[in-house]
């Protein structure tokens, strides 16, 4: 098998976000493969701008990271029972154009918030914000990081052993629908 690419979206942008942790943290588990996480610094979603301007370029090289890798990771906070605006942005502006940067692709969904739920109600926000570009998410395992605040050692690393066992399965998980994928193709 090729070296695997895996592309990390963090549904926040502070640099501190224990989101981003948890994206480096399935990395690491995931095992041997290249990993880049992708910036949502996008300008907000106006059709005005489109109009005029078309897509802005960071949106464009967006989409292409989407592309180019075999699967994604998407960590998110839980902002107000929802997403976080910083992804329904992207997501927005990666509905417009001709590309599809999503169709097929393999997703793994996780959370960390400092809520007892750890991110539940954004990670069905996020399923259902995914639908209409028939990626392949995963079912599960869910792995929702609560109270993450304190969830994270010194070295970005899972504190809980059950928590890193279920991210381990979900990483797992895509490392097997990303042998699928492959298979599949021409």
């Amino acid at each position: 098998m090729t070296q695997i690419h895996l592309l990390g979206l963090c549904g926040a942008l502070r640099s501190g976000s224990t989101n981003r942790l948890l994206l480096h943290e399935a990395a690491r588990l995931f095992g041997p493969a290249t990993f880049a996480e992708a910036s949502l610094r996008l300008p907000l979603y106006d059709g005005d701008v489109e109009a005029q301007h078309g897509i802005p370029q960071e949106v464009q090289d967006l989409a292409q990271q989407i592309i180019a890798a075999d699967a994604v990771l998407i960590a998110g906070p839980e902002y107000n029972k929802g997403i976080s605006g910083v992804l329904k942005n992207a997501l927005d502006w990666l509905s417009r154009g001709n590309q599809r940067p999503w169709a097929g692709k393999p997703v793994a969904i996780m959370s960390a918030a400092a809520g007892r739920a750890g991110g539940e109600r954004m990670q069905v926000m996020l399923r259902s914000c995914l639908n209409p570009f028939q990626p392949r998410v995963l079912p599960g395992p869910e792995v929702m990081i609560a109270a993450s605040d304190q969830a994270f050692d010194a070295a970005g690393q899972l504190k809980d052993p059950r928590s890193t066992e279920t991210l381990s399965a979900l990483m797992a998980r895509l490392r097997d629908e990303i042998a699928l994928a492959r298979a599949a193709q021409p």
